[in-house]
């Protein structure tokens, strides 16, 4: 759960690496956490009958999961963006290489860089983040 939560408690740090660990464990918290939401929205909709009319005006559980799922989003994107740029320093490519994402099929590039090591030793934006102090080849 550390690795999940640590990009919030970095929430405006942009500079530093971030390992792949910290990436998709992020990813994995957020996939989970929109799933319940909308779980939550999909069980205050209201019912449809036979005739495919809505039977009812959606319930306060439907306008409580979208509340709380615009809440959730629009803190997130600040994490999000850092953790990618940070994820991106860890294989010592700038973070402006995000803006790739704007291209067509860019999205695709910046997925694989997702998924690629990050350098090994320190680089110009800060030690190893898997280095340990008893890291025998450090």
């Amino acid at each position: 759960m550390d690795w999940m939560l640590m990009p919030y408690r970095r929430y405006f740090d942009f500079s530093g690496r971030s390992r792949r660990k910290e990436f998709w464990m992020f990813q994995l918290f957020q996939a989970i956490v929109v799933i319940i939401l909308y779980a939550l929205l999909f069980a205050g909709f209201p019912a449809v009958d036979a005739y495919g009319q809505v039977a009812e005006a959606p319930g306060a559980l439907f306008y409580l999961a979208c509340i709380l799922l615009a809440i959730f989003a629009l803190g997130s994107i600040i994490p999000a963006i850092a953790v990618e740029v940070r994820r991106l320093h860890d294989q010592d490519k700038s973070g402006w290489w995000i803006l790739i994402a704007l291209i067509p099929l860019g999205g695709l590039v910046l997925l694989v860089f997702m998924f690629l090591e990050g350098t090994n030793g320190p680089n110009r934006f800060g030690e190893d983040p898997k280095a340990t102090p008893n890291d025998v080849f450090g």
